[in-house]
């Protein structure tokens, strides 16, 4: 070895580490920071550590909304704070397994026969969870059931996912998933999946199962309409860290998959990141990476590069995951800091062809995320060239890629998984919720809330309720061209010209609106009723 690769592997030993018990190991080498780095830094976490006690004991984690958080006890229910939960929670992993056994068995079927398709209607964690998992597992010559998603309040998207299912629609088992029921885009595709069932002469309720929290206002319509069964949620459960419960472990029953090694890879993940030492706790170690590359500010964007076609949709999980929780104006002080951690990516090595380029050769505002899987395939793989298969290659270009960047001062982090099992996806999404409330420690914001959120269903709703005010003047005055500054004037509502403007365009755009747009001769634009 020269001196130079001496160093490089002597570093790598350093900053290497093995999770057996968890399918998983970590390599910081190729982060910047200095050999002291961790040790420095271990101090912070011992205040970040009681702080995750205190959470798994029941503390409020959550003061905006006065709720727990308690997804972890999800896969450990004996460390729940009462009875009464601990109960809850492995009564409908009970429930979710009986009721999947029916539907395969055929006891459970829809007005065509035994249950084919899946249906899932619901948006951000109740779609995104289920989408990544369904991904990562599927097997389509084995699944049980193929999964189909509304997780838009898109009507044309709808009717891609209707068309999709085609005649099958009399074998297809909706699940709706909201936890409050007030959810505009999952009730939408609620009513759309039933005016589908209707013409098609079938019933929806007799086709419908609901994911909700007792006493919601789905609750209450599932019961009214007679749906087939309900299936918790708790408060205490966020949506963006609902994977392990109903929201998730319901669909993946259904398709087929082994819902207790999904939960057994959370549970193994959650033991070891519960270890009140940095050097031996995974999660903590992305933690105090994290905090390293963004300065604690959010300085650097994090771009995740999973060479694994199944993992494809983990960066859209961990975009919810990571930015809904850190995307923060305030931190728990109530001082501004405008914190979070944009997360970005895709694939590799479909990267390498398109935004590889400037990672490597553009701006360095990034830190990188590869998450390599040794298991190439199942099956008996040929070879490519001599004694060389395509995955040898796809892990060639993942050292390539890593090599690329480290020479241009590029950071990144590798985690190593053996395969893609339901045991190493729930320790995936284990370690990144863990990872996430840890880092949210360090940088002193609430990771469980979500104002921002909140602050734009509001705003949507008020302008879908102008949109109609809109619609009723144009209607009322039906042989009058109205200009933006009368409806304005008229509708009477403390709103931007610009999103006025925007409202009336989409109307004339949509011919069952029955309005059109036009011009007076002095060049105003004007929206009238169709005659």
């Amino acid at each position: 070895m020269t001196e130079a690769q001496r160093q490089s592997w002597d570093r790598f030993q350093k900053l290497y580490f093995e999770f057996p018990e968890a399918d998983l190991a970590l390599d910081l080498s190729r982060m910047s920071f200095p050999d002291g780095f961790l040790t420095s830094v271990a101090p912070r976490f011992e205040s970040v550590f009681e702080e995750m006690r205190e959470l798994e004991a029941g503390a409020i984690a959550n003061p905006d909304e006065k709720r727990m958080v308690g997804h972890y006890w999800l896969r450990a229910p004996s460390l729940s704070p009462s009875p009464e939960i601990r109960q809850a929670i492995e009564e409908t992993v009970v429930m979710i397994q009986r009721f999947a056994d029916q539907v395969h068995k055929g006891e459970i079927k829809g007005a065509g026969g035994t249950f084919s398709e899946l249906l899932l209607i619901g948006i951000g964690g109740s779609a995104l969870g289920p989408q990544f998992v369904a991904n990562a597992l599927s097997q389509p010559k084995q699944d049980r059931l193929r999964i189909h998603f509304f997780d838009n309040t898109d009507p044309d998207g709808i009717q891609r996912v209707i068309d999709g299912i085609g005649d099958r629609l009399n074998r297809t088992l909706s699940i709706v998933v909201s936890k409050s029921g007030g959810t505009k885009e999952t009730r939408n595709g609620m009513l759309e999946a039933k005016a589908a069932y209707a013409k098609c002469g079938l019933e929806f309720a007799a086709h419908a199962v609901a994911v909700t929290q007792a006493g919601s206002e789905l609750d209450r319509l599932a019961v009214k309409e007679g749906w087939m069964t309900r299936f918790p949620m708790w408060d205490w459960v966020g949506g963006r860290t609902s994977e392990t419960s109903a929201v998730g472990l319901l669909p993946a029953a259904l398709q087929g998959f082994n819902i207790s090694g999904l939960i057994s890879g959370a549970a193994a993940c959650d033991a070891t990141t519960r270890r009140w030492e940095l050097r031996k706790n995974p999660a903590a170690l992305l933690a105090a990476t994290w905090f390293h590359a963004t300065k604690g500010r959010g300085d650097m964007n994090m771009v995740v590069l999973p060479y694994k076609d199944r993992l494809e949709l983990f960066a859209k999980y961990l975009q919810q995951l990571i930015m809904e929780s850190l995307g923060k104006r305030l931190n728990r002080n109530g001082e501004e800091v405008f914190q979070g951690i944009t997360v970005l990516g895709n694939k590799g090595s479909t990267d390498q062809h398109s935004y590889i380029q400037q990672l490597r050769d553009g701006l360095n505002d990034y830190f990188a995320v590869f998450i390599e899987v040794l298991r190439d395939t199942d099956e008996k793989p040929i070879d490519v060239e001599e004694s060389t298969t395509s995955g040898d290659y796809l892990h060639g270009f993942y050292l390539g890629t890593r090599a690329a960047l480290a020479e241009s001062g590029r950071e990144s982090v590798t985690i190593t998984v053996g395969s893609v099992s339901p045991f190493v996806v729930g320790c995936l999404i284990a370690l990144f919720e863990r990872a996430v409330g840890f880092y949210a420690s360090l940088i002193n914001i609430n990771a469980y809330n979500q104002p921002g959120v909140e602050a734009g269903k509001i705003a949507a709703g008020k302008l879908v309720a102008l949109q109609a005010n809109v619609t009723q003047l144009i209607s009322r005055r039906s042989r009058e061209a109205l200009t933006l500054e009368t409806i304005m004037e008229q509708v009477n509502v403390d709103c931007a010209p610009d999103e006025l403007f925007m409202i009336c365009r989409h109307l004339a755009a949509n011919p069952s609106k029955g309005i059109k747009q036009g011009r007076t001769s002095d060049g105003q634009l004007t929206f009238s009723a169709v005659r």
